[in-house]
């Protein structure tokens, strides 16, 4: 194959992966995932593609606490497990199209 045809079929590769990663972006569009802390008692909701909070919940039980600290640790528990949890998601679904190849600038 010559250098022109070689380079001919990497720009149809780059192309069909941007179609899938196209797709992929789409899929994730409107995906949440949700962050658990102290057993579930606070309850962390974002979204996996955009990582923007959703909502919180906590237990009522839990608002009888006297150290408002420990609820604050919890919140920020939760909070950083649920962005992991879609930085996972994310990482999967990129994965599926790039066959686990790390190409910064995706998303």
């Amino acid at each position: 194959m010559s250098g022109l045809g070689e380079m001919g079929h990497l720009l149809k590769q780059a192309q069909e992966m941007q179609r899938q990663l196209d797709r992929v972006r789409e899929e994730l569009h409107g995906s949440e995932v949700e962050g658990l802390a102290g057993g579930g008692v606070v309850r962390v909701k974002v979204s996996a593609d955009r990582k923007q909070v959703l909502g919180v919940e906590i237990q009522p039980d839990v608002l009888g606490e006297e150290d408002p600290a420990l609820l604050a640790d919890l919140v920020q528990a939760a909070l950083q497990d649920a962005l992991s949890r879609a930085g996972e998601v994310e990482k999967e679904a990129i994965g599926k199209v790039t066959g686990g190849m790390n190409l910064p600038g995706l998303f």
